[in-house]
């Protein structure tokens, strides 16, 4: 299933670079989800925290309609490098993408309200919550937010577990479950992908 389909050359070696640098970016069958995802709403609007060296953007860029832009925020100036270098050997023009370093919870609240059709959030496990605040102002109704790593490999299940990551993870879960405008769905591929469509 993780294998399903298969990644092409563009996205072989982002993933090596990423492992280069220490990413560790979504893996194939969660990025065939969020390529899905992106082309079942027809997605013109996306936010990514958490470049993954371009890895994520180029599945989702593939689902998205041809004109859509991808803002991809991460805090470290080489995974963005990598990740425009990803999107150009994957045939992805620079019109389509716009990168933005800095930390997330500072470059977030500077973006339009109800103005993406999906939030991904793919980077500082502890700040989980917060971007999930985020993204419920930045996603139009109809709009979709997904977290990776929401099994964290095994830990959140755990009850032994009690790590800062790990309660973060459960506690987005718990908020998204909960969230009376959110309607939630916990995809078992990968690392786990928490997604919610924010109601109309």
């Amino acid at each position: 299933m993780e294998d399903f389909p298969a990644e092409d050359e563009a996205l072989l070696a982002a993933r090596r670079r990423g492992a280069e640098v220490g990413a560790v970016p979504i893996g194939p069958a969660g990025g065939a989800a969020l390529r899905f995802l992106a082309a079942l709403i027809g997605a013109r609007t996306v936010v990514e925290v958490g470049s993954g060296c371009g890895v994520s953007g180029i599945w989702l860029l593939r689902g998205m309609a041809k004109d859509a832009v991808l803002t991809s925020v991460d805090v470290d100036h080489e995974h963005q490098r990598l990740a425009k270098l990803a999107y150009r050997e994957a045939g992805l023009g620079t019109a389509r993408t716009r990168m933005i370093v800095g930390r997330a919870l500072d470059v977030l609240p500077r973006l339009t309200d109800n103005a993406y059709d999906i939030v991904f959030c793919d980077a500082v496990k502890q700040e989980y919550p917060e971007y999930l605040e985020a993204a419920l102002r930045l996603l139009r109704p109809g709009g979709v937010v997904a977290f990776d790593n929401a099994l964290w490999n095994h830990r959140v299940a755990d009850p032994t577990r009690r790590d800062a990551d790990t309660r973060a993870i459960r506690e987005v879960i718990q908020a998204v479950r909960e969230d009376e405008r959110l309607v939630p769905l916990l995809l078992p591929v990968g690392d786990g992908l928490l997604c919610a469509v924010k109601r109309r």
